[in-house]
């Protein structure tokens, strides 16, 4: 069987799958903040599990409550499938009138979606002592039990988790939760030392520096920028965009675009321009002497800048979780200016 696990963006939702990946073999990932998202990642898996309509699939989702009209969909989109099963954990008591309507839906506000999980699949299965500690430290500050002998040490592994936002969601979902898939794992080497919370919290740093680390050390500027730029060119055909006669690349939210871009721009010399854009509309555009991205700017985005480094904003833009549709609306945008 197939487990296709959707969970949210914090702690207690990346730990959720951290306990499934514990006791799965054959799974894929998603995770998702709250709003439409929800939807668009929900349809992702259903368009994936009708590629392999055969195989027996279990859905399951965790530390999400979606809202009633949405459950109908997904209750809906499940029953056109006799070997697919629906299951959703979580703790939030807004979910009330979906789970006392929907037999899939499992609720209960004393204990963190990821101790429901643990819970759930540990008497499927079997319990195991050091997983089962690691659920007792999430369980400790997602429902804030503040007198618990983990909680400070929880509230530390909530920062390190919190802070991992290297890698950009959209773009690299797989590798993004793998990477906090590796900060969960590594840091349960801190929990037996004195003083735990202040040692793990001393090592964030270097913690993350472990993921991102190639053949030699370098700052974490550099191996963040170099471990992108390594997944941008794997799927680059992906990403390529054209204003004109120049070739460019599209990245999404990325951060540190400065670093990034022109790392990228020198090692891939066939690319002319990289361009940016963001949730608030913002796009950044980086270049390498082949192309003024000022007048690009300008003439695109109403914006400006330097040759190499500039900046606008496209007004149109709405934003999505899915890159297909943000390089669409790009694509669309500057397909108006390929034409003149």
């Amino acid at each position: 069987m197939k487990l296709y696990h959707l969970s949210h963006t914090d702690l207690d939702g990346y730990s959720c799958q951290y306990v499934t990946r514990f006791y799965f073999k054959d799974y894929e990932f998603f995770n998702s903040n709250y709003g439409k998202e929800i939807e668009e990642k929900f349809d992702l898996i259903i368009d994936k599990i009708k590629q392999n309509p055969e195989q027996k699939a279990m859905i399951l989702i965790t530390d999400l409550n979606p809202i009633e009209s949405v459950c109908e969909k997904f209750d809906l989109k499940v029953k056109e499938f006799n070997n697919v099963k629906l299951l959703l954990l979580d703790h939030h008591q807004t979910g009330l009138d979906c789970m006392q309507k929907y037999p899939w839906y499992f609720l209960d506000s004393k204990r963190c979606a990821t101790k429901i999980t643990y819970d759930f699949f540990s008497n499927i299965f079997y319990k195991d002592e050091k997983l089962s500690k690691l659920v007792d430290i999430v369980n400790a500050i997602d429902i804030w039990l503040s007198d618990s002998e983990y909680f400070e040490l929880a509230k530390s592994l909530m920062q390190l988790v919190s802070s991992a936002k290297e890698l950009n969601r959209t773009l690299f979902s797989k590798e993004q939760n793998e990477y906090i898939m590796f900060l969960i794992e590594k840091a349960q080497d801190y929990f037996e030392y004195e003083d735990a919370n202040i040692k793990l919290e001393d090592n964030i740093h270097f913690i993350k520096k472990d993921f991102f680390k190639q053949e030699k050390n370098n700052t974490l500027c550099n191996l963040i920028s170099a471990k992108i730029v390594k997944l941008l060119e794997t799927n680059k055909d992906e990403y390529t965009i054209f204003y004109k006669d120049k070739k460019g690349l599209l990245a999404y939210d990325i951060g540190n675009v400065s670093v990034i871009g022109n790392d990228f721009l020198v090692k891939n010399p066939d690319y002319d321009f990289f361009l940016e854009i963001n949730p608030g509309k913002k796009v950044s555009l980086r270049a390498n002497n082949k192309i003024d991205v000022s007048e690009f700017a300008k003439i695109a985005f109403n914006g400006g800048g330097h040759a190499n480094a500039s900046g606008g904003v496209l007004l149109t833009y709405k934003d999505s979780s899915i890159y297909s549709k943000i390089k669409e609306q790009v694509k669309t945008h500057l397909e108006k200016f390929n034409e003149k």
